[in-house]
């Protein structure tokens, strides 16, 4: 099996755990993913198997679109509901209309201070991990982009938005700021991200109906990792040249740089990147069966 995998991640379970139940459906240990959904968290993982690994790069750095509930009126260290309550303030006085009135305040291009509760490292120590014994350090701020953040329902102390972010945005430190902004603080309670990129919930898998049996049909070719990029189809002979290391000529006007896709006779020989006036391969994963059709 190398594929890719778009797996609905149930609330309740790590990561991690999303990644050792796909090592025992596929009996195979090189398994990643492109990048972690909270415990609390559920929806679109994105996973690579076997030689897809080498692709995970690729699906890393799109946009992501989430569904959250905030419960308003309380702050917790963790910023979501598994954290312990720091604050609590009134919220029975908030309209719709604070709600509206905070929301540009959290949209567009923003400086978002990550969360104690997150994977960054600091002197190779994740973050997590300070806070679990007490410790908190110096964050810097980060530049994020909300492309676009939705009022969907109040029902107090029941907030729930929509929102479309940069990669690398914390949705739970969007819930924090959107608290303050309205003025009662509040915390993540749900959180479900419905898109990464191309992938969306509505073609995911849930991981808990995966079995030994089906879970063959759930994988995506490994060329999905790389669909938004543009393609270059060749010929048997120019896929031999590529794969020992020799350029071959370019006729497609596209900038010097550019990544693009490798399909000969349909099927996927890896990437290639764009010279002056020839194309270099740049990372090859030929069919293991290129006869086959």
């Amino acid at each position: 099996m190398e594929g890719v995998f778009n797996i609905d991640k149930p609330s309740g379970i790590s990561s991690h755990d999303v990644v050792n139940r796909l090592r025992r459906l596929t009996q195979i240990r090189r398994i990643g993913h492109a990048g972690t959904l909270d415990p609390l968290a559920t929806g679109v993982m994105l996973l690579c198997v076997g030689r897809a690994t080498r692709l995970i790069e690729y699906l890393v750095g799109h946009s992501k679109r989430y569904t959250a509930t905030i419960r308003l009126g309380q702050t917790t260290d963790s910023y979501d509901s598994e954290g312990q309550v720091l604050l609590e303030r009134p919220f029975s006085h908030i309209t719709r209309n604070d709600i509206e009135q905070a929301i540009p305040q959290l949209s567009g291009p923003i400086e978002q201070l990550p969360p104690m509760y997150s994977a960054i490292k600091k002197d190779g120590q994740p973050l997590y991990k300070l806070a679990r014994q007490g410790v908190e350090v110096e964050r810097k701020p980060r530049s994020v982009t909300i492309h676009e953040l939705k009022f969907i329902s109040y029902d107090a102390p029941y907030l729930i938005i929509e929102t479309h972010v940069s990669s690398g945005t914390y949705i739970r430190s969007l819930a924090y700021d959107l608290g303050e902004a309205i003025g009662c603080g509040g915390h993540i309670t749900q959180l479900r991200r419905t898109n990464v990129g191309t992938f969306d919930i509505e073609n995911s898998v849930a991981l808990d109906a995966l079995t030994s049996d089906n879970i063959q049909e759930a994988q995506l070719p490994m060329e999905t990792a790389v669909q938004h990029l543009p393609r270059l189809d060749i010929s048997s002979e120019q896929a031999t040249t590529l794969l020992n290391g020799r350029l071959i000529s370019k006729e497609q006007k596209l900038p010097v740089g550019t990544i693009a896709t490798l399909f000969c006779e349909n099927q996927f020989w890896g990437l290639a990147i764009a010279k002056e006036n020839q194309w270099k391969a740049h990372k090859m994963v030929p069919p293991l069966n290129p006869d086959a059709e």
